[in-house]
């Protein structure tokens, strides 16, 4: 199995597990705090991203290129210079990264929920998740760091381990004192929540804690590596200058999601207030179904795009370093072909099952939950297809096109927003996200096309095939649907018309899809090998 096959599904089960566990949690955390408190979670992990990733300042995934840069010169020394001293700059701007956000927590409290009235949540609430979860920040720079470097070895199994750890801890601390400060104690929704973002901190140090296990345990083998290591000896002004080259893109590109969520935040409550009249407990419903609930759900699919762009930045910067383009152009198509096979479909069959699939999940305003979903699933093709191609450029050192095609989505995104949400609703929140993200991608196509001269050719006539079974698939989801809703009604309230409306459904739709991929040979070519031994064997055992 080649390295990105093989790097991409340990990424991806780690990062789909986390997701996994990340929507879990929210339905019994939504039973727990509501869609007020949704919201208030919302309020306090947006403006955390966004200093997160400028306070890593891309540093992190840029450790991961330079690494493997200089390993595929076999220079070992240089990837463990730049470690020790982007240590101790992580450690300093994640401590002044803390500062900065607890200290303007206030004005950001103010800046989204003001004086609107007496429903809602207050600044003082806002404030104070603002505030707990901005200590996540003294820790996650330099974890996030020690990660870049064991991938830029394209060892993925240390940032898979503690991401799963971290997630766990995450969400069992989240349950745990949510349960207890609202059932137990019969505290305040506000004070779970300022927990539940606490949490963050929690499990970060989690993380940190597994990942100094990976390194007491590797450090032998790193040793010896560097025993037999060249040394170009560069200067470490060198290095650095190197080193923001490639770190302002990933900047920019781990901003993506997080701005999108910002320029939604501070235009939807006020939109959706001016624009059609809502009082703001009902725009914060709105608000909270979508970023905290919903994109829980889409987020799932797009976890495919995170393992495949951390495993595809630093196998193809060294395939680039080393100059082989053949094989440079195979692992893309590969890429795309991966991406494609498995967010279409899933981001589609999200959409046709949105009321369903929201109304098992959570109990409050599962109308407007089923909504949203339906018009927000397929976004999470977008998501992942400017991920993936944004991480091509920087493999290819593109970079600065990533930054440009990021600005004129977010562009499209501000200067449409507040208009397409006061005249369309919630929805147009999801078409300006959807037209901002479709202009980056198109923009990153264009460049990897002309500086790859890259042929789109295998790419196309494969999409074209996924459509076609999507199209089936649509047909087989639709009509399941239709016929299942003749027996058991169209009351998702109740959860066995909605479970029962949703299994069947999934089940109807993936074995019409699974069952033409494999039957035309597209699940054998996209998976390689590996899956046609698999089929071989099974084939051969239910023969005896």
């Amino acid at each position: 199995m080649s390295k990105l096959l093989r790097g991409t599904l340990i990424l991806t089960a780690a990062t789909f597990f986390s997701k996994f566990l990340g929507l879990i949690f929210v339905i019994p955390f939504e039973w727990l705090v509501g869609t007020e408190g949704g919201a208030l979670y919302g309020y306090a992990y947006t403006p955390y991203a966004i200093i997160l990733s400028v306070a890593t300042l891309g540093l992190p995934l840029a450790v991961s290129k330079f690494v493997s840069k200089y390993n595929a010169l076999d220079d070992y020394i240089t990837g463990r210079r730049l470690m020790r001293s982007g240590l101790v700059l992580m450690s300093l701007s994640g401590i002044l990264a803390f500062l900065a956000l607890f200290f303007l927590a206030e004005w950001v409290a103010g800046l989204l929920v003001g004086n609107n009235g007496v429903k809602g949540n207050s600044v003082e609430d806002v404030k104070m998740v603002i505030q707990l979860v901005s200590t996540a920040l003294i820790i996650v720079p330099s974890m996030s760091l020690i990660r870049g470097y064991f991938q830029g070895f394209q060892s993925m199994g240390p940032t898979a381990l503690s991401q799963v750890v971290e997630q766990i801890v995450r969400v069992g601390f989240i349950l745990i004192s949510a349960f207890l400060i609202v059932i137990v104690f019969k505290g305040d929704v506000s004070t779970a929540v300022g927990y539940a973002t606490f949490a963050a901190f929690i499990s970060a140090l989690a993380s940190l804690l597994i990942l100094v296990w990976y390194w007491k345990k590797r450090k032998p083998h790193l040793d010896k590596l560097m025993k037999n290591s060249k040394n170009h000896k560069v200067p470490l002004v060198k290095m650095y200058k190197e080193l923001i080259q490639y770190a302002v893109p990933f900047v920019a590109v781990g901003l993506a999601i997080p701005i999108y969520s910002t320029i939604d935040m501070f235009t939807i409550n006020n939109a959706l207030q001016h624009g059609l009249g809502y009082t703001q407990d009902t725009a914060e419903n709105y608000y909270a179904i979508m970023q905290t609930y919903s994109q829980k759900l889409i987020m799932i699919p797009v976890s495919l795009s995170t393992g495949l762009a951390l495993t595809v930045i630093p196998l193809i910067t060294n395939l680039y370093t080393k100059k082989d383009f053949s094989t440079m152009q195979q692992q893309i198509t590969k890429t795309f072909e991966i991406v494609l096979f498995l967010t279409i479909p899933a981001g589609v069959g999200l959409s046709l099952l949105g009321l369903p699939a929201y109304s098992v999940l959570f109990e409050n305003f599962i109308g407007i939950g089923g909504y949203v979903l339906t018009w927000y699933a397929p976004t999470a093709i977008l998501f992942a297809l400017f991920t993936v191609t944004a991480a091509i450029l920087q493999g290819i050192n593109q970079q600065r096109f990533a930054v440009y095609s990021l600005l004129a989505g977010v562009l499209v995104k501000i200067s449409l927003n507040y208009i397409f949400i006061a005249n369309f609703g919630i929805a147009g929140a999801v078409i300006c996200t959807n037209l901002g993200y479709l202009l980056s991608i198109t923009i990153n196509l264009i460049i990897i096309r002309r500086q790859t001269n890259y042929s789109f050719k295998p790419v196309f006539k494969r999409t074209i095939l996924i459509g076609m079974f999507v199209a089936l698939m649509v047909s087989a989801v639709v009509l399941t649907k239709w016929a299942v809703e003749s027996m058991v009604g169209t009351d998702y309230k109740e959860f066995f018309t909605s479970v029962t409306v949703l299994l069947t459904g999934v089940a109807a739709g993936a074995g019409v899809y699974l069952y033409m991929s494999h039957f035309s040979g597209l699940l054998q070519h996209i998976f390689g090998d590996r899956l046609n031994r698999f089929l071989r064997k099974k084939r051969a055992r239910s023969k005896r």
